[in-house]
């Protein structure tokens, strides 16, 4: 029998159809080869398959295998479908808890294709959304995620719900077993090397995968079962939009609000303005007049549609214009980094003494200066993976009340104790924004989660906030 694409029960590989095949599919480093097929034919079964001469086959993406075996079958013709190599799963042991009623609705949504996309808050239980996906299609599994922590957290879940050791591929390891977690970056140079193992692919925080390097990724894996995840989908580029081919539709969606109080923690946002200094105030108006006259003078409007760019590109023409560059990042710098937002970070450490408190800055220079100033644990990029995870696991135990981080932690730490969030500077995004607030959202007992965003005043963070917090998150 051929492959029923759209029963989970089927087996892993197809067979001979009645009569003898007519075509043969097969894997070829991440695409799908029909080999039996004549050249000349004009209508070569689908408009995504193309002729190689080379070996004599119509070609097409792996992501297509899905939708090929359904058009053969529609056509009834009859073909051989050497082209996965995923194995059935017997997890008939798996320990998972009680679903909550949305995560319930959500998967119901999604098992009604087996393809789509699933955007829940952070701490709203996503990885148990997707433990169950698995259960339900018993196929192998990939599973991507963007960090090495997020490896280490999805093995610790995949073997906890089903008592299987998964593979691992990412920062030196390279393991490909029946459940397999790897990073984006280690799937961009090497998923088309198994592109055929998997049944189900789940994409962890799947906004990454529509980045311009990662796209690609989706392309070469046969999985005819799809899931992806996120708690903030939107990205500023639009390129999300590429999801729904990618990975298939959004399927369910349920905002903070929704969850926020029973399933999530209550939480209060709070803004605290800091004050430049008379010497901060007359470098920060200097420098920001430096890069606007510039910027002005050749018709460049900074809150425009692609001004960056041309900004950038006019800068890299002469001395004024990396004058101008250069005064542009001085007035962040110093709108960023006020004397008085160290204050302000102080008073708040001691506020909020033994509570788990997460510091958060737009850049690696800011988190080390308050982490020598404070004397507080520092993770970054720089960040080496024991040291990270001796970091975090002193955290998570509360013997280092407080942390402080650049961007690295915006997703992929899982502190259910942490309650404060401390934003002392960052970019426009909205995404990063909420995740900041989901870093703290985590249920833990009674806790009332807090974020503190310190802002300083009269400078162009203050219009920054405004538009990074445009989510029903801060309504």
């Amino acid at each position: 029998m051929a492959l029923n694409i759209n029963d989970s029960r089927a087996p892993g590989a197809g067979g001979t159809a009645p009569g003898g095949a007519a075509v043969t599919l097969s894997y070829d480093r991440g695409s799908v080869l029909l080999t039996g097929s004549r050249p000349a034919s004009r209508e070569p079964y689908a408009a995504y398959l193309q002729w190689d001469a080379r070996v004599g086959a119509h070609r097409c993406l792996a992501i297509h295998y899905r939708a090929l075996v359904r058009e053969l079958v529609r056509r009834e013709v009859p073909f051989r479908d050497e082209t996965p190599r995923y194995p059935q799963l017997k997890l008939d042991g798996a320990s998972l808890p009680e679903p909550y009623p949305y995560q319930r609705e959500a998967l119901t949504a999604w098992s009604r294709g087996k393809r789509g996309t699933v955007e829940l808050p952070t701490g709203s239980g996503k990885t148990q959304l997707a433990l169950r996906a698995i259960l339900e299609v018993g196929r192998g599994t990939l599973v991507l995620v963007p960090t090495l922590d997020l490896v280490s957290q999805w093995c610790a879940a995949l073997e906890g719900a089903f008592g299987v050791v998964p593979g691992a591929i990412g920062g030196g390891s390279f393991e490909v077993e029946p459940l397999t977690v790897c990073t984006y970056a280690s799937a961009h140079r090497h998923a088309a090397e198994f592109g055929d193992r998997f049944g189900l692919a789940v994409f962890d925080e799947c906004h990454h995968l529509a980045g311009a390097g990662y796209a690609g990724i989706a392309d070469v894996l046969i999985a005819p079962y799809r899931l992806g995840l996120s708690a903030t989908l939107e990205r500023p580029d639009q390129r999300h939009l590429l999801l729904e081919g990618l990975v298939g539709p959004v399927v369910f969606s349920k905002p903070i609000g929704e969850l926020s109080g029973r399933y999530l923690a209550d939480y209060d946002v709070r803004v605290i303005h800091a004050d430049l200094d008379a010497a901060e105030r007359r470098a920060y108006r200097e420098a920001r007049k430096t890069y606007l006259d510039f910027a002005r003078a050749r018709g460049i409007a900074m809150s425009s549609a692609g001004a960056w760019q041309r900004f950038v590109f006019a800068a890299a023409r002469g001395a004024e214009g990396r004058a101008a560059l250069d005064a542009y990042f001085r007035q962040k710098r110093i709108a960023f980094t006020a004397e008085a937002k160290f204050r302000v970070c102080a008073d708040l450490l001691h506020r909020h003494r033994g509570d788990r408190t997460i510091i958060f800055t737009n850049d690696n220079a800011t988190a080390y200066e308050v982490s020598r100033r404070f004397l507080l644990p520092i993770i970054t990029h720089q960040t080496r993976i024991a040291e990270r995870r001796e970091i975090l696991a002193r955290f998570r135990e509360g013997a280092w009340p407080a942390v402080v981080t650049s961007k690295v932690l915006n997703e992929g730490v899982d502190v259910p104790a942490a309650g404060v969030a401390v934003i002392l500077s960052g970019n426009a995004s909205v995404r990063e924004h909420v995740q900041r607030l989901g870093r703290i959202l985590r249920r833990h007992g009674d806790k009332r989660a807090v974020l503190y965003e310190v802002l300083t005043r009269d400078t162009a963070e203050e219009f920054t906030s405004q538009r990074r917090r445009r989510h029903d998150a801060y309504r």
